[in-house]
């Protein structure tokens, strides 16, 4: 059957909400879900909105209300995981820890999607800070109002270099127009505290309100002595008057998170014990000292699987904007919206001096010492790359509403100055006091490197929004992109010291694309049915840090050629689908409503990123092995739907196709990598997610089991993990006590409900033989008491 026949076929199961995120160049003013819900059946219990109206692009929201019920405090990139087309995970339920997170959506990794908050770029998600920041560390997830997955294309107006894939757009709330407050605090596995609480100002001085939040968390990791968690305080200030609207939003993040070490997979010599985790031994540093040999080597029988210290990621992050709306006249809005960034931290690791090359990267740095004296005596040694990013930006909308028409003209742009070094600690054995998990280390014995990297973007975009008639809506426009990098290397590795490097290059590259078409189409079949269409291209920037950074490759040769005939992959993305919305009248069923689309995507100039090392993210690291692997092919599709029966309950269902095959085989060196037909690895051919919904008097809550299927593990699909089933539930009582407490309320949520077991998080990094991965974090409890006041 042809993905249009199934759209055809679903049209009596579809769907649709009056949620209308943004078209052209207003992006960041689409309205909260929860405000369309109330516009709809305010007897129908409330549920995801599996649709947005009047889009051309598949454009699927989950409220705030929603993504709490998830959660307490979870993340948005989290809280979306139950979306069509949707994979996201990460060791910690609340999806907050970065270095073992893993997000595919339609194919297309996390670093191919674009980002914003409140339309704030939020750069490109890698682990390795360079270009921005984590939704869940740029404003407590209490006071997200909704969020939005533009799972085909994102919007023209989308401030991102890399949204290839879609975007992921996250909004704040707004201060509430009374004085009062929020309170919430939850406890539960592994000796977890999170304390929320808000203030709202309510109106004051005319039409001004603000509010500021704090939130502090806690928990100790499931599987090693290690607590995740942090402080984070954000604020929010909105000036009303008859020209306009003023906002300013300001976060501050604080965070340090132990992280989990990845299990290896590969040849049975280099493989050693298949532990279920790489539990990290920190506090007991005697059990430390006891897991080395004389000269600080680990058991040879645990090969790659060696254990660690510890390992950390240290985060501070200080974000702000300032927007002005003005309503020029009943037609015409000009938008400006000013912001800046600044994250300073730290990757951490301390292990053992002798593995995964470490030894040879030593000897050039103190030839023919003693490698355990010279780290402090303890046989490990600190390993750190510290970051430190200044964005600065300005994004800019002229939106003319003629009636027939919407014209919006903007412009995005960003200065970035970024700094990143690597650098080596001793670890004394007579202070091991001095080296935690929560600390930066100070003095280094080594700086293997300094990269300091600066950039400019400038992305303008027109759009036009034509009603042809009250049912045919067609929009057209297109974006430029343009991109300004140079970076340089104060301090270079000493010869034959890192696997694959001469020298890193200096060096400037500009990358330009003047013509990024959009074309869409909204057809309203019927007043409760609309047909969408939409084909877009985008481009992806070279990244000027980490992983597929050109200034990353291993000699100025490397980067003068990589230069001259590497061209930024683009991909253009092809969606149509078919939402509505209808009541029922048959028995029980009371309303369904959701969304079917189909996409194809031609993907070129497709770079690999392959682990200079046999270990994928070894710790002695290296120069990155970048390989354009030509195109890739995606054929798909979504349905997501839900069945409601009232106001009591609803049943979600999202399932999802993906098929994602290179095109073509690549070179390495003169030996052929047989990818050709080869499946895209870390993302599943089959998703489906259930949610069952219930409200009964002061009872509500939702089972949801999730489906993933087989992931390949490699370029060449000789390796795999198989596919499972999890289960997680919430439970929530809202509390007889109104005298004293506004909607008082107190949730069980319980993740991983049936306790399963198994690999569930795949480390894509080699063409055949090795892969790395995460297990499935045990069944966990968490009880959360809220209220407002």
């Amino acid at each position: 059957m042809s993905l249009l026949a199934m759209s055809l076929l679903a049209a009596s199961a579809a769907m649709a909400d009056d949620t209308s995120p943004a078209q052209g160049g207003n992006a960041a003013a689409a309205p909260s879900p929860q405000d369309a819900n109330s516009q709809n059946n305010s007897k129908l219990l409330e549920g995801i909105t599996v649709s947005a109206k009047d889009s051309t692009r598949s454009a699927i929201s989950l409220s705030g209300s929603e993504i709490q019920k998830i959660l307490p405090g979870t993340s948005p990139l989290q809280a979306i995981k139950t979306l069509p087309g949707v994979l996201y995970l990460t060791a910690d339920p609340w999806g907050n820890n970065e270095q073992n997170a893993s997000l595919f959506v339609h194919g297309f990794n996390g670093q191919q999607l674009g980002y914003t908050m409140d339309g704030v770029p939020l750069g490109d998600q890698q682990y390795g800070n360079y270009n921005g920041l984590t939704p869940q560390r740029a404003i407590i997830s209490e006071d997200v109002s909704s969020v939005t997955l533009f799972s085909g294309a994102g919007d023209l107006a989308t401030a991102s270099t890399s949204n290839l894939g879609g975007s992921i757009a996250t909004f704040s709330s707004d201060p509430e127009k009374t004085i009062g407050g929020r309170f919430a605090q939850t406890i539960g596995s592994y000796g977890t505290t999170r304390t929320y609480a808000r203030f709202d100002t309510g109106r004051f001085d005319g039409d001004n309100a603000a509010y500021v939040s704090v939130m502090h968390q806690d928990q100790r990791a499931w599987d090693f002595n290690g607590h995740q968690g942090g402080t984070q305080l954000d604020g929010k200030f909105m000036h009303h008057d008859e020209h306009g609207t003023f906002t300013f939003f300001a976060d501050y993040s604080d965070k340090a998170e132990p992280n989990e070490d990845a299990i290896y997979h590969g040849t049975a010599a280099g493989q050693g014990q298949m532990p279920y985790t790489r539990a990290f031994m920190y506090p007991d540093f005697q059990q430390a000292l006891k897991y080395l040999g004389a000269n600080g080597a680990p058991p040879a029988s645990d090969g790659n699987n060696y254990r660690n210290y510890y390992s950390d990621a240290q985060r501070t992050d200080y974000l702000t904007y300032a927007k002005y709306e003005w309503n020029i006249n009943d037609q015409l809005t000009w938008s400006n919206q000013v912001y800046f960034h600044h994250d300073e931290g730290a990757g951490v690791v301390a292990g053992p001096i002798q593995v995964a090359g470490l030894p040879a990267l030593f000897a050039v740095y103190f030839p023919n010492q003693n490698l355990k004296q010279v780290f402090g005596g303890s046989g490990y040694a600190i390993r750190t790359t510290e970051y430190d990013i200044n964005r600065r930006g300005w994004l800019s909308a002229l939106n003319w509403d003629t009636g027939t028409n919407e014209l919006s003209v903007g412009v995005w742009w960003e200065h970035n100055r970024l700094s990143q070094d690597r650098r080596w600690y001793p670890l004394d054995v007579n202070d091991p006091g001095a080296a935690t998990p929560y600390s930066r280390p100070s003095d280094p014995l080594i700086t293997q490197y300094e990269d300091g990297a600066r950039s400019d973007v400038i992305q303008p975009y027109v759009s036009d929004l034509w009603h042809v008639t009250s049912d045919i809506t067609l929009q057209a426009g297109f974006k430029s992109s343009f991109q300004y990098a140079d970076g340089w290397y104060p301090v270079q590795p000493l010869p034959k010291s890192t696997v694959g490097v001469t020298q890193y290059p200096n060096g400037s590259i500009n990358s330009h694309k003047a013509f990024l078409p959009q074309l869409g189409a909204t057809w309203d079949l019927t007043p409760n049915d609309e047909l969408f269409f939409n084909a877009q291209q985008n481009m992806r920037q070279f990244a000027t840090a980490n992983n597929l950074s050109p200034w990353s490759m291993g000699s100025q040769q490397a980067f003068d050629i990589f230069k001259q005939t590497v061209q930024p992959e683009t991909a253009w993305v092809y969606e149509l689908g078919l939402r509505s919305q209808h009541d029922l009248d048959a028995g029980p069923f009371t309303a369904i409503d959701g969304q079917v689309s189909a996409y194809h995507v031609n993907f070129s100039n497709r770079l690999l990123q392959i682990s200079p090392t046999p270990v994928i993210s070894s710790i002695v690291g290296g120069a990155t092995i970048i390989q354009n692997v030509g195109d890739v092919t995606t054929n798909g599709a979504d349905f997501a739907a839900t069945l409601h029966m009232g106001e009591h309950f609803s049943i979600y269902d999202a399932l999802s196709y993906n098929n994602s095959k290179y095109d073509d085989n690549y070179l390495s060196g003169s030996t052929v990598v047989p990818t050709s037909g080869k499946k895209v690895p870390g993302s599943p051919e089959w998703m489906n997610t259930v949610i069952l919904s219930a409200n009964y008097g002061r009872y509500s809550g939702q089972l949801i089991g999730a489906s993933v299927g087989k992931v390949y593990a490699t370029y060449t699909d000789d390796l795999s993990m198989p596919g499972y089933f999890l289960m997680s539930a919430q439970l929530s009582y809202a509390l007889p006590l109104d005298q004293v407490f506004h909607d008082a309320k107190l949730s069980l949520n319980v993740t991983n409900l049936a306790n399963r077991k198994g690999d569930y998080e795949v480390v894509v990094g080699a063409a055949s033989g090795t892969y790395n991965s995460y297990p499935i974090p045990p069944r966990q409890w968490f009880l959360t008491f809220s209220t407002k006041f």
